[in-house]
């Protein structure tokens, strides 16, 4: 159960209160730190995907705590940013929804026994948020280089994406587990 994938996935978890402790107290050092750990914890994502299927060791806990890893590290440090005055909150709500949404009715199918696997989009959601993350943490001028207003253009894409791929999830939810559960199911 404890196998080296899933020990990476849960150093990404336990990374989170490092990375909330890091924006807990912007400046210019600690912004540039959380920005270079939150990098790091975003990259064991597709470190822990290879380490399961090159070792053959994928695992349902794995199944599981990956798609939290993820979504815990992007949510904390989406609400970090709103602390810090660095991004408004409505943007966050909408893809805290968003995600809430999406775990719901992955729950559902499977319990109609029904798989709603991650798709293009919703992993191209992922890596953009993560993207758009970066300068947003970063936030100070570095260079002469000001990385907000990039930040805010990336993130704007990423929550037009997350809007885009969670209405692609409900649509396969309801083609696909929706018929099969019959009109009493309510």
């Amino acid at each position: 159960m404890f196998n080296i994938a899933n020990n990476v996935t849960l150093a990404r978890i336990l990374a989170i209160p490092v990375l909330v402790l890091l924006m807990y107290f912007p400046n210019k050092l600690t912004s540039l730190v959380a920005m270079l750990f939150f990098i790091l914890a975003s990259l064991t994502d597709l470190f822990d995907g290879f380490l399961a299927r090159k070792y053959n060791i994928v695992t349902s806990l794995g199944k599981f705590l990956d798609p939290l890893a993820d979504k815990l590290l992007v949510i904390s440090a989406l609400i970090m940013l709103v602390h810090s005055g660095w991004l408004q909150a409505w943007i966050v709500i909408i893809i805290v929804g968003r995600e809430t949404m999406v775990t719901g009715l992955r729950a559902i199918a499977a319990e109609k026994g029904q798989v709603i696997a991650a798709d293009k989009y919703g992993k191209f959601k992922t890596i953009l948020q993560v993207v758009a993350i970066c300068p947003l943490i970063l936030h100070y001028t570095w260079w002469g280089f000001d990385p907000t207003p990039l930040g805010n253009g990336l993130i704007l894409i990423a929550l037009i994406l997350t809007v885009f791929s969670g209405g692609n999830y409900m649509y396969r939810f309801f083609s696909q587990v929706s018929p099969a559960s019959g009109s009493a199911d309510k």
